[in-house]
């Protein structure tokens, strides 16, 4: 068991130079890039919306399901929005 904490406390200490130097390079800000609840859902609803409307348009013009598509990726940016306004996105 000491092996495992010591890997974990060397792993921490390892990245922490990066973390200096992400909040450093951004004005004393880390930056998430991307990595927060917020930005999963987003992207989530927006990659679901433009397959369904990329598979609505190669079968036919398939108006009905574009429409679900598009409906799909705004609500991905108001839960993407809503969730930062919340507090699960970056600051």
């Amino acid at each position: 068991m000491a092996e495992a904490s010591e890997s974990t406390s060397t792993a921490t200490q390892a990245s922490e130079p990066a973390r200096q130097q992400s909040t450093a390079a951004h004005g004393g800000k880390h930056v998430h890039h991307g990595r927060t609840p917020a930005a999963w859902t987003g992207s989530g609803f927006a990659i679901a919306g433009f397959i369904l409307g990329g598979i609505a348009l190669v079968i036919g013009p398939n108006w009905v399901l574009f429409t679900i598509a598009v409906v799909l990726c705004v609500i991905g940016a108001v839960a993407a929005a809503v969730l930062q306004r919340m507090g699960y996105g970056a600051d």
